[in-house]
């Protein structure tokens, strides 16, 4: 039976209603004006740093001009590799854990490892790279960066194959096995080619997130502030240099920190577009 509107339970749920939603409304208000303050402090003095030595020159020495090319080449070579590392790992493992490994020992304490490094901070990540790689080899290197960035990159490959393969219907699975075709084909031509776009999303977001970290690389690439291809040295890195450049006192070492943060924040947005335009998943049926 319908509640008469005039009832004082109902003007009672109402007035809940209506709170409850204002309430909701002023919560995003307040989150998006500092996400928008933020923004815009970060625009406002990313682009006035912005030129065309930024993408020609070396980092520079104090009250000399020079641009952040051999950081911004750092980053991209770093990233790249630590991306080739971590997606295989992270796609094979998670095909493991959603086609194989839905019971048994070994696939508990492999998502319970994969949920500690998920949330683990990255200067831990940094840290035990250091102690297995850095102090062995006796340097800090590019390879050292691109371990300790892959090692943060993998958890989310992992955790993004396994959800997108489990939402593949079962039925799919059956009529392919009921084919004749082997579990390996199963797996490769009908569940991961149905999900593709969300792997790549997943892989996409994984690149997002370690962009711009500077901790782990504190610890294994350094920096250069000189061009440096190798990647058995020291590296310069974005992350790096915005730290070391934000926190000195000299004004032209902080517009090119603002440049560099603009950089990275633009690179981020654009995978993040990339991730949830270009490659989304469509829903399954």
């Amino acid at each position: 039976m319908t509640e008469p509107v005039s009832s004082p339970r109902y003007r009672r749920r109402l007035l809940v209603n209506r709170f409850n939603l204002a309430m909701s409304l002023a919560t995003m208000v307040f989150g998006m004006f500092f996400l928008l303050w933020i923004l815009g402090v970060l625009l406002f003095h990313g682009f006035t740093a912005l030129s065309p030595s930024l993408f020609t020159e070396t980092t520079p020495p104090p009250g000399s001009a020079g641009g952040l090319m051999n950081a911004i080449f750092g980053s991209l070579v770093m990233v790249t590799a630590a991306t080739f590392i971590s997606t295989p790992i992270g796609i094979l493992a998670g095909i493991y854990l959603a086609e194989f490994g839905k019971a048994g020992w070994l696939a508990k304490a492999t998502r319970f490892i994969n949920d500690i490094l998920l949330s683990a901070p990255s200067i831990v990540i940094g840290l035990f790279v250091y102690t297995v790689y850095v102090t062995q080899i006796g340097h800090f290197s590019g390879w050292a960066g691109s371990m300790a960035l892959a090692l943060i990159a993998i958890p989310v490959v992992v955790r993004t194959t396994e959800n997108m393969l489990q939402l593949v219907p079962s039925s799919l699975r059956e009529a392919a096995i009921a084919l004749g075709a082997p579990m390996w084909k199963v797996i490769l031509m009908v569940t991961l080619k149905a999900v593709r776009g969300g792997v790549i999303t997943g892989v996409l977001l994984a690149v997002a997130r370690i962009s711009g970290e500077t901790a782990p690389l504190l610890f294994t690439a350094l920096n250069n502030q000189f061009w440096s291809a190798d990647m058995n040295a020291p590296m310069a890195n974005l992350p790096v240099v915005i730290f070391q450049f934000a926190m000195s006192p000299f004004e032209d070492w902080k517009a090119l920190a603002w440049a560099g943060a603009l950089l990275i924040t633009l690179a981020v947005l654009v995978l993040n577009i990339m991730a949830r335009t270009v490659f989304r998943q469509p829903s399954m049926r």
